[in-house]
Parts: structure tokens; C-alpha cells; sequence
């Protein structure tokens, strides 16, 4: 029998002892995007962008604008999100969405608590960047922080870049203080994708040897994360100060460490990328999801 997944996903999910419940949800998965779902990504500021760069390496990397900036419709017969933003110009993601190539995508409402991701070929149109979707599809609402938009700065001060190939103590920080991450990965045909991660704050830990792990909590069974670092290790993750709009992301590599009792994700970063003032989007402070475990 054929499956929506590929080899990876497939092994994630037998692992995990999941591959009924995957099988139950695949029929979520789809090629085109429903007029509720084209509603929701016109009412978004902000999608978390993933893809490679030229050296292979994987980022995760956030778009902003002024709702309306996200489109979806069809053009030639095939569902598109077109961007009317692109990457920064010191991103490293900027290069590849002037080249094209896979990206995937995921765009989240902390108000309301949903989140879709939209995965596909990437392409520059005049206006920034269209996806040739070929995979969309809504999560489950668990592990969301709620949040509401208190203000978006039209015009901020320009982003302050600092490139380093560790951690520092203000990354370690902000990382240990995080309650949402978003991960970036990619299968061994380049397919690429964005996941979000959610949990109370210290979640996530960063060790003394600078590595970064979090825990797998139970989501939609489908195991793309875990799937795409069964075929291929490079992931990106980025984290967002959601008050002032630093952005910290790391690019590098990630293993699944698989427990009787518990799974964890552990990250060893290669590139470290600081941005202050990245985003002029600055959210309340978070009503903490009621399926958050407790952190030990």
C-alpha cells in the first residue's frame, strides 16, 4: 500500500509505535489549500520561512508584513502562496529564495492558537516569493503559547547582525527562557520543512558542551521532523524574543535520542546568527498551553 510518507517518516513512526495513528490523520495532508485556510494565511504578520544554503546548511527564518502580505490562490493549474517579503538581506535564507528551490513554511496565530504549514518549491516573483505547494496542511492547537499583537513597528530601526559559530551567554538565556522554537529540516531529497515546538519555559537545555536538546512531546503522529533526521541530520532552529523582536538562530546538526521513557532531540550548532531588531511585530506576554508538561 502507498503512503503520503516517505522512508523516514515511516521509520520515525514505527519507532515511536505510531504508524496506525500517522495512517489515521495522512488524509490531512493535501495539494490545495482550502478557502478557510487561504482566510487564515491572509489574516497573518508573520510566517517561519525553511530552507538551504548554498554550503548545506539548514535555516529557519522569519517573513513579516502587514496582513494581506500572504496570498494563496492558483495559478496555472497548481495551489501557490505567493510572499510579498523576503528574507533580510544579511539572511542567509535571502540567496536561496533569489535562486529557488525547496522551502517549507508554517504560519502560526498565537491569539487563536492555530498554525498551517505550507510546503513546496520556491520561486522570486517581483514582489518577493511565490511556493509551488506541494504539501499543506493545519495542526493541532497543543504546545501553542497564546499570545495577542499588542504592536507592529511600519518602519523599525535597521537589524543588528552578530555571526558567531557558538553560543553566547545571551544566546544560552534566551534559549533556556524560550517556550516556542521553530525547526527546520529537510529528507534526503531536499523536501523541505517548518515544525513548531512548543512547552513551559526550559523546555529546552542547553548544555555545558553548548549542544541544545528538547524533549519530543506527542503531537500529530506524523513524525516529519523526526522522519527528515531519520534520512538526513542538517536542521535549523530559531528562536524569537517575541516582546522586541531579536531573533537568534542556529544552524547545524541533530540527532533523535530514542527512550524507553521519553524521546529528546539533541542539536549540535554550527553557525549562531544574533539579529536584533529582526521583527517589528511585539506580542503580549504568553498564556501557557494547557498540554505543556511540567518541566523538571
Amino acid at each position: 500500500m502507498s503512503s503520503v510518507y516517505h522512508p523516514g517518516e515511516l521509520a520515525a513512526q514505527r519507532k515511536a509505535g505510531l504508524r496506525g495513528d500517522a495512517e489515521r490523520v495522512a488524509g490531512i495532508i493535501g495539494t490545495e489549500v482550502p478557502r478557510a485556510a487561504a482566510e487564515f494565511l491572509l489574516t497573518r504578520p508573520m510566517l517561519v520561512l525553511a530552507g538551504t544554503d548554498a554550503d548545506g546548511l539548514v535555516w529557519s527564518s522569519l517573513l513579516t508584513g502587514a496582513p494581506g502580505f500572504l496570498r494563496a490562490g492558483v495559478v496555472g493549474g497548481v495551489d501557490v502562496l505567493d510572499i510579498a517579503a523576503r528574507p533580510l538581506d544579511s539572511d542567509p535564507l535571502a540567496a536561496v529564495v533569489c535562486h529557488g528551490g525547496p522551502l517549507g513554511s508554517i504560519a502560526v496565530d498565537p491569539a487563536t492558537r492555530r498554525r498551517m504549514r505550507v510546503n513546496g518549491t520556491g520561486e522570486p516573483t517581483p514582489e518577493g516569493l511565490r511556493i509551488r505547494i506541494e504539501q499543506v496542511y493545519s495542526n493541532c492547537p497543543k504546545y501553542i503559547q497564546r499570545r495577542d499583537l499588542v504592536s507592529s513597528d511600519a518602519e523599525s530601526t535597521a537589524p543588528d547582525v552578530t555571526v558567531a559559530g557558538s553560543l553566547s551567554a545571551a544566546d544560552r538565556a534566551m534559549i533556556e527562557r524560550a517556550d516556542t522554537f521553530f525547526v527546520a529540516t529537510k529528507s534526503a531529497t531536499g523536501d523541505t520543512d517548518a515544525s513548531h515546538r512548543g512547552g513551559n519555559p526550559g523546555f529546552v537545555r542547553v548544555a555545558d558542551d553548548g549542544s541544545v536538546s528538547w524533549p519530543d512531546y506527542r503531537g500529530n503522529a506524523m513524525m516529519m521532523t523526526l522522519g527528515n533526521l531519520e534520512q538526513e541530520p542538517a536542521a535549523g532552529l530559531l528562536f524569537i524574543d517575541w516582546a522586541g523582536g531579536t531573533t537568534l538562530q542556529l544552524s547545524g546538526t541533530a540527532v533523535v535520542e530514542w527512550g524507553d521513557e521519553e524521546r529528546r532531540v539533541r542539536f549540535t550548532p554550527i553557525r549562531v546568527r544574533r539579529t536584533e531588531r529582526a521583527s517589528g511585530l511585539h506580542w503580549s506576554e504568553p498564556e501557557y498551553s494547557r498540554f505543556n508538561p511540567l518541566v523538571a
